[in-house]
């Protein structure tokens, strides 16, 4: 079955430094339908102003991966990492047992895209670790590209979950398929652009949600980038 997250079906918050779209509940948006799907816990779409950014705060017990679009995000934290994500990075932070950390846009006058994602981790209170990579040059066009795991095979990041993710760019018309293992499950988030899924349209900032379904294949109607999870159920 493949159930389609409609774009404007998401929660919305604005705080003028933020634009923010949550896939499932967060901060202010609860909605009992939507809190997650299987070890995935939230898709944030944040859009943070010039000059804005998160002051420092607590986490835990979460594996939190950033992936930013365009502009550039400062990062300092409790473990001692400071640094800039770019467009192209992702970044990992383990927040195990506890850390702190803040976030803000590097540029005064810069918007900073990113999507924000949380996933429940196979062993609590463990050691917080921190990871960041760049995937420019790194990624391959009308491919999936695996950058994050719970194995850390092929290069990618690994992380506290049984959870692949890609990352993909697909040109008009081209297509690709996924296969999924017994007792897995997945995620689709297109960033921008629109594909078909297994026959179903999806539009920018749509979400499709996979399960029981052995193979999909994705064609791009428009130039798509997009972030493919496949998860143990």
């Amino acid at each position: 079955m493949i159930k389609i997250r409609k774009s404007a079906a998401r929660g919305a918050a604005d705080h003028g430094w933020l634009k923010a779209k949550h896939t499932f509940s967060f901060a202010g948006y609860q909605d009992p339908d939507h809190m997650g799907f299987g070890p995935l816990r939230v898709i944030n779409e944040d859009r943070i102003a010039g000059g804005g950014g998160f002051p420092t705060h607590p986490h835990d017990n979460m594996e939190i991966v950033t992936y930013v679009m365009s502009g550039a995000l400062e990062h300092k934290d409790s473990m001692g990492n400071r640094g800039v994500i770019k467009a192209g990075d992702i970044q990992y932070m383990s927040a195990g047992s506890g850390v702190r950390h803040s976030e803000f846009n590097e540029s005064a006058t810069q918007e900073t895209h990113l999507y924000q994602i949380w996933l429940l981790p196979n062993e609590r209170g463990a050691e917080p670790r921190y990871a960041q990579k760049s995937l420019v040059g790194e990624t391959r066009p009308n491919e999936l590209n695996l950058f994050v795991s719970g194995d850390g095979r092929e290069g990618s990041t690994e992380i506290r979950q049984d959870a692949d993710l890609y990352t993909s760019t697909l040109d008009v018309g081209k297509s690709l398929t996924h296969r999924f293992g017994d007792g897995r499950i997945g995620w689709l988030q297109l960033a921008r652009g629109a594909l078909e899924v297994n026959g179903a349209q999806l539009e920018a900032g749509d979400g499709a949600a996979i399960s029981d379904v052995g193979e999909i294949s994705v064609k791009a109607l428009e130039e798509a980038e997009f972030l493919l999870f496949d998860m143990a159920a």
